[in-house]
C-alpha cells in the first residue's frame, strides 16, 4: 500500500476551498497512491467553531450532508481511498472526526477520544468526545487512527501491531519544531506503534504544516515546512 499525506493550505470555514485542495491532492496523486490523508477538522478547518452551538450546529456536518456526499463521490472518481479530519454533527452533538472513504462508501468513523478540540472551559454538552479506538480494514491493511492530542493523553488506548494514521493540527514555529517538536513527536508516536503516519495542514501564519513518517520513535521521512506537497510512503509489507 502506498499512502499520501497532503499538507495543504487550508481555510476556517471555506468549505468549497478545502473540498477543492482534497480534490486537487487526488489528481495529484492519482495512479501513484491508494490512499490520501489530510489533517483534522481538515474539511472546515481547525478552528472554524465558535463555541456558541447555535453557530457551530450549523458548522458541523452530517455524514450524509452534500459535501461529504462530494467526498465520496471523489473517491469513485478519482481511484484514491480518503482518510479526512473533518468536525461531524450527529443529532444534537458535535465530534471531531477521522472519516475513511473508499469506493464511495464510508467504512470508517473514528471520533477524537480526548477533549483537547475544543475549549472545553465553555462548550456545553453537545460537544463530545468519542469512546472507542479501533483498527478498521482499508485495501487490505489494517489501520489504527488517532486525532492530535489522543496519543499524549491516551497513548496506551492506541497502541497497535498494525499503521496507526495521526491527523494533527499544531501549530509550533518552525524553529521549535525543528529544535525538538519533530523529535518528540517521534518518541510519543512510539508509544503507541512501530509505524505512524502524522500530517499537518498549513494555515499561515499559525500553522506551517508538514508530513511525517515515524519509524519506532525516528524520523523515516518528512515533507518541509510552509510548503504545500504530498509525503507518499510506501507501507508494503512493513506491516499487516
Amino acid at each position: 500500500m502506498r499512502i499520501a499525506l497532503a499538507s495543504y493550505a487550508c481555510r476556517d470555514n471555506d468549505i468549497a476551498f478545502n473540498l477543492s485542495q482534497i480534490e486537487k491532492a487526488m489528481a495529484r496523486v492519482r495512479g501513484e497512491a491508494d490512499v490520501l490523508c489530510f489533517s483534522e477538522a481538515y474539511l472546515q478547518g481547525f478552528n472554524c467553531l465558535c463555541w456558541d452551538y447555535a453557530v457551530d450546529a450549523g458548522v458541523a456536518l452530517a455524514l450524509d450532508s452534500a459535501p461529504i456526499r462530494r467526498l465520496r463521490a471523489l473517491t469513485e472518481e478519482y481511484g484514491v481511498a480518503l482518510i479526512t479530519g473533518c468536525i461531524e454533527r450527529e443529532a444534537d452533538s458535535l465530534y471531531s472526526s477521522c472519516i475513511a472513504i473508499d469506493g464511495g462508501r464510508i467504512v470508517h468513523d473514528y471520533r477524537r477520544i480526548s477533549q483537547g478540540w475544543k475549549e472545553y472551559w465553555h462548550t456545553d454538552s453537545h460537544y463530545k468526545e468519542g469512546d472507542r479506538t479501533e483498527t478498521f480494514r482499508l485495501r487490505g491493511k489494517e489501520i489504527m487512527p488517532a486525532l492530535c492530542g489522543d496519543l499524549w493523553d491516551y497513548p496506551e488506548r492506541f497502541r497497535t501491531e498494525h499503521l496507526l494514521i495521526w491527523p494533527v493540527y499544531v501549530d509550533f514555529s518552525v524553529e521549535e519544531w525543528e529544535r525538538e517538536e519533530i523529535a518528540s513527536y517521534a518518541r510519543q508516536a512510539a508509544l503507541a506503534a512501530e509505524h505512524v503516519l502524522m500530517v499537518n495542514p498549513i494555515d499561515p501564519p499559525h500553522n506551517h504544516g508538514g508530513a511525517f513518517y515515524f519509524r519506532g520513535g525516528h524520523l523515516e521521512s518528512r515533507l518541509p515546512f510552509d510548503q504545500e506537497g504530498v509525503l507518499i510512503v510506501d507501507i508494503g509489507d512493513k506491516v499487516s
